[in-house]
């Protein structure tokens, strides 16, 4: 691919990365094999989503041409953005739980990090 998207998908790794705004870089694998296990991803090597090269956003794993998302007719990009979400809401929430200080009660440890994350929307 010869553009990078806000998002990143990557087939074979099971991988979905945030290119772009806050967590920039962040990649998630994504274990729901009933939704890689999906027919419509049979012959999809990797997507660059939110590029403005609107040609070069689905890659496919046989000879067929590159094409834009639109034109590939493979549904919603938002599911790859709700379980990219839902993976790094689960890893803020993870840091929080994880970050103690010795000695620290709930309320300092609030005061210290803010309240623990409860929801996250890229």
């Amino acid at each position: 691919m010869a553009s990078k998207g806000n998002w990143t998908v990557i087939f074979e790794d099971k991988k979905v990365i945030k290119q772009a705004g806050d967590a920039a870089g962040t990649s998630y694998i994504i274990n729901d094999n009933d939704f890689w296990g999906l027919a419509k991803w049979n012959n999809i090597w990797a997507i660059q989503y939110g590029t403005s090269v609107a040609s070069d956003t689905v890659e496919h794993r046989d000879t067929t041409p590159h094409c834009s998302w639109e034109d590939a007719n493979l549904g919603d990009f938002q599911d790859f953005i709700t379980r990219w979400d839902t993976a790094h809401l689960a890893a803020l929430q993870s840091s929080w739980d994880n970050d103690n200080v010795e000695g620290e009660d709930e309320a300092d440890k609030i005061a210290r990090l803010g309240a623990r994350p409860t929801s996250y929307t890229s």
